[in-house]
């Protein structure tokens, strides 16, 4: 087994745009949660990230040509820039890494994952298409324009498949009835399909000749004719013309292809998706293609978008989210977690080979990381499923369960905290520090794991275990039957034992992260 070491790290996470104002807030003992408001008015809190993407914008603009960042700004979705500006930080951390990456050629990968993927750009485009459509059905069900309606309403044509005219139903359901009505029509109007057959005869135009100068002239012939046409007919944009090419241009591997661009990074690059274990996951892919010989260096971690109505909506309807504006924090009152978003990004290296070149480990040393599948429920934990990761993690790290002297809670304030202590308690003794860092800083779907591994490998380095917002007194009374020594509201000693770090991520997917100090 090659051995590991992280020589780069970056984030974007709430109340911290970097990781030197992430390690900085981990010192205090309170959350970085604040109101949603995503509804108007609500009683959710969230994790919202603290970002400004033109803080890389010289990074970028010293690298790429003057429209490069434009273009960046205006074509990725939040969900990439979280990534790319947690990957520039991580270049920072070692003078000569961005260069080693470049170098590498294949022996360089990318494995940026994602939980939630580009949701508030789905949404915002299916919203516009969903707009246009009714526009458009609108438009060509006009008995003007509509030689079948027209006919049906003077009685000379039946339709006993018509939905009932909007004026005909109440009130509530004329939405509704207004989108079956407008359908049902302009899928029958004799116009449409004249229009359509002149949409047919412009896109039938044909590249000839030079390809490069042909192409650039049919796409302006096009353009032209098409705005002909719909100057002819008056007729709204076609729903096709309405959504952006955006949508896909940030789907779940954009992250690492971005970042591999920037990088110039030639290996391979994916997007390892495993919910909320996205991250360990990650590192497990990146240290095996390390020890595989595959890969010197891997450029791994997760992102997540902003908080959105729809994720709040979706976690609320789970009931798993914390709805009484007040912070719900792990191992406490179990009312729910946050919803928050950011990345988290780690370069890791074959520890002879970058040592060598100079570069210098950071934080721990990862040892192993072990996978499981609960085989069982959606998103109520199994003991058997996390407990095999555990097993797994330990045994691939040559380290025995009395080793653990620190352990890090996936924990997401919910009654599943009870059965994760119970579970870790099967494992491990009396004596192993217990930390539970959702109330700080939320839930990110595959973020959240990264932060925390993060602030487990900062307090190492900085010779401290950071507190967490839990006083003693909150300490759920169940929960303390099983365990007493967690991370409260002051900071901690860290030891020279062997830390662990449990991810449960929605599906059953587990995946644990065994680490030591250097």
């Amino acid at each position: 087994m090659r051995r590991v070491g992280i020589y780069g790290w970056g984030l974007v996470a709430p109340k911290s745009p970097n990781i030197e104002a992430f390690k900085r807030n981990l010192r205090q003992n309170e959350s970085w949660l604040t109101p949603f408001n995503g509804f108007g008015p609500d009683n959710f809190l969230v994790g919202m990230p603290q970002f400004d993407f033109g803080d890389y914008r010289q990074w970028i603009d010293e690298r790429f040509s003057s429209g490069r960042f434009q273009k960046l700004s205006e074509k990725m979705d939040l969900c990439t820039q979280y990534a790319i500006g947690a990957f520039v930080q991580a270049l920072g951390q070692n003078p000569g890494l961005e260069e080693l990456l470049s170098e590498l050629g294949t022996a360089a990968h990318v494995y940026i994952g994602t939980g939630l993927g580009p949701l508030p750009t789905i949404h915002d485009e299916s919203l516009r298409l969903h707009k246009a459509q009714r526009r458009w059905n609108r438009f060509w069900s006009d008995p003007s324009r509509n030689g079948a309606l027209k006919s049906y309403l003077q009685g000379s044509e039946t339709a006993e498949d018509a939905p009932p005219p909007p004026e005909d139903v109440p009130e509530a359901a004329r939405d509704e009835a207004e989108s079956a009505w407008w359908s049902y029509w302009s899928k029958r109007s004799p116009e449409l399909q004249e229009y359509l057959h002149e949409v047919r005869q412009i896109e039938a135009m044909n590249v000839e000749g030079n390809i490069e100068q042909a192409k650039i002239r049919v796409i302006k012939q096009k353009r032209r004719l098409h705005a002909r046409l719909q100057q002819k007919w008056g007729a709204p944009d076609p729903p096709w013309t309405e959504v952006s090419a955006n949508l896909i241009w940030n789907i779940q591997n954009t992250p690492a292809s971005q970042i591999s661009m920037l990088g110039k990074i030639t290996g391979l690059s994916m997007a390892p998706v495993a919910a909320c274990s996205t991250f360990g996951v990650a590192l497990k892919l990146a240290m095996d293609a390390i020890n595989r010989g595959e890969a010197k260096a891997v450029v791994m971690g997760a992102t997540d978008p902003p908080p959105h109505a729809l994720t709040v909506s979706a976690f609320y309807n789970a009931r798993v989210i914390s709805a009484d504006a007040e912070v719900s924090k792990p191992l406490s009152r179990l009312r729910g977690t946050h919803i928050s978003g950011g990345s988290v990004v780690w370069i890791l290296g074959d520890y002879e080979y970058l040592s060598q070149r100079g570069l210098r480990p950071l934080g721990m040393e990862p040892l192993a990381v072990g996978v499981s599948s609960d085989a069982d429920h959606i998103i109520t934990p199994s003991k058997e499923g996390p407990t095999t990761a555990m097993r797994q993690a330990l045994s691939q790290a040559g380290q025995q369960a009395q080793d653990i002297t620190e352990w890090d809670l996936h924990a997401t304030a919910t009654p599943g905290d009870y059965l994760e202590v119970e579970n870790l308690r099967d494992l491990v003794g009396d004596e192993v520090l217990i930390t539970a860092r959702k109330g700080t800083f939320g839930h990110g779907m595959s973020a959240g794991g990264g932060w925390e591994l993060t602030a487990q490998y900062l307090g190492h380095e900085e010779g401290e275990i950071f507190p967490t917002p839990l006083p003693d007194r909150q300490l759920h009374a169940e929960i303390r039957r099983l365990h007493q020594r967690f991370v409260f509201d002051a900071p901690c000693a860290v030891s020279k034992g062997v830390a662990g770090k449990l991810s449960m991520g929605i599906g059953g997917i587990n995946a644990c992260v065994i680490s030591r100090p250097w």
